[in-house]
């Protein structure tokens, strides 16, 4: 499916239930991808609009607008994603919505009820996505390499919160998952949400 398959589809998805997140959330994606990034900025916005934990979109966000030259816009996401990444300790996305703040030459907010992140003792598992430790999963999800980087990277919540979203994708677009197509707009919005973008695809490709 190319660009603008994948930005007809979501679209789409967002007019059937304007209150899906995820939708936004992707539909965010495929417009950066493509390069619109005020349009990627607005749909990051309305997805956090939305789920205001979804810290990783006020990141998104504020890169866009950012690429948009919008020094304003930027700056009013960036700080208010720096206090809900603070507050639920999420610090991944705060690592990254500081960095951006500091790109734009402006100071952190101080935040009220902020996680303080604490070194965790050795062994302890740390996800990928969202910087805070927690379960690791059983086994990988299922097999080849994405599955075993989830089960290195992802912990058990994070994944059961992607369940929660993949069900909603799978109704919202009713997908039927035996169809190989399908299957791979499921696979793609799994990809989205985790944070594997194609930059880590081409790494967890097979050598030839």
């Amino acid at each position: 499916m190319d660009i603008a398959q994948r930005i007809a589809q979501f679209e789409n998805m967002v007019q059937a239930d304007p209150t899906n997140d995820m939708a936004h959330y992707s539909l965010g994606n495929a417009y950066s991808q493509a390069g619109r990034h005020r349009d990627a900025a607005e749909s990051y916005v309305r997805c956090y609009r939305i789920n205001k934990d979804m810290s990783k979109a006020y990141q998104l966000a504020g890169a866009e607008f950012i690429a948009c030259d919008d020094k304003p816009l930027a700056t009013e996401v960036l700080k208010e994603g720096y206090t809900v990444a603070s507050q639920r300790g999420d610090f991944m996305p705060k690592k990254a919505i500081a960095d951006l703040l500091k790109q734009l030459g402006e100071s952190l907010p101080e935040v009220e009820g902020a996680k303080v992140e604490v070194a965790m003792p050795e062994g302890t598992f740390m996800c990928k996505r969202t910087g805070r430790p927690g379960m690791k999963l059983a086994r990988p999800p299922f097999k080849g390499p994405v599955g075993n980087w989830i089960f290195e990277n992802i912990s058990a919540e994070t994944w059961k919160e992607w369940i929660g979203q993949g069900t909603k994708v799978i109704n919202e677009l009713r997908l039927d998952l035996s169809r190989d197509d399908h299957a791979e707009t499921y696979d793609q919005h799994m990809r989205e949400y985790l944070g594997i973008d194609e930059a880590l695809m081409r790494e967890l490709a097979p050598k030839v």
